[in-house]
């Protein structure tokens, strides 16, 4: 089971750094690509060329803005989801120390108790002191009373 769980941990792991490598190389690209539209000699062009630079600036800044937005409640998102985490963690503790406490105890039965000792046990017999003192009480089930009706007779 061990072996199939770390080859399906790799696979993961492999498939999440693809993903960051491809996001890694468009962020790249497009930082290049705004970078050219930045450095670009728009002093002495014409005014139409000036204009569509402005559209494309504003375009590109809107762009911007929308995935900066999208991260803002992304992480947002996530520091809450990393809450509920470690809330749930807090919260399962009783139960994982009861696990813990119950397989301590049942590891301890295991290793030390010996079914010979039973008979040395005599938590649950009665001593014969109190053994004498019921046998003086007459038994309700021989006679069918209950304690009321032997008051009234």
């Amino acid at each position: 089971m061990k072996p199939i769980l770390d080859q399906f941990l790799q696979f993961v792991q492999q498939g999440i750094a693809a993903i960051f490598k491809f996001v890694s190389l468009i962020w790249t690209w497009s930082i290049e690509q705004i970078a050219r539209l930045a450095a670009s000699p728009w002093e002495h062009w014409p005014l139409w060329k000036q204009i569509l630079l402005i559209v494309m600036v504003v375009m590109v800044a809107m762009f911007l803005f929308f995935a900066a937005r999208q991260l803002w409640y992304s992480g947002v998102r996530v520091l809450g989801a990393f809450a509920s985490f470690v809330a749930a963690l807090i919260y399962t503790l009783p139960s994982i120390l009861m696990a813990g406490v119950i397989a301590l105890g049942g590891l301890w039965v295991i290793n030390n108790f010996k079914p010979t000792d039973l008979g040395r046990l005599t938590v649950f017999e009665r001593s014969d002191g109190a053994r004498s003192t019921d046998s003086n009480r007459p038994s309700r089930e021989t006679t069918g009373q209950s304690t009321g009706e032997k008051s009234r007779q």
